[in-house]
């Protein structure tokens, strides 16, 4: 009896836990990183227009990273103050 409560109490707690990630499956981006992209956004929001239209989110963002040699200086500089995001912890 007492191994199907702890067995119950292990697969509530790990359904919690599944249940508070944010969507997508990763980390929560932090209020600095929002800051930056929402920065890159405005600078870069004709390049994105010229170089990338139609593209979005990831795609997009590999995009002006692939047209390095033709964006904007404004939007150079938006893209190198992006900080990076660390490394998932192992295991996820």
């Amino acid at each position: 009896m007492k191994l199907r409560i702890a067995v119950t109490l292990a697969a509530l707690a790990v359904a919690g836990a599944a249940i508070a990630q944010p969507p997508g499956g990763g980390q929560a981006p932090s209020p600095e990183m929002q800051a930056a992209r929402q920065a890159m956004m405005q600078a870069c929001s004709s390049d994105m227009k010229t170089l990338c239209d139609g593209k979005t989110g990831r795609e997009a963002m590999m995009c002006l990273r692939d047209s390095a040699d033709k964006i904007s200086a404004p939007c150079k500089d938006a893209m190198s103050k992006m900080p990076r995001r660390p490394p998932a912890p192992a295991g996820q």
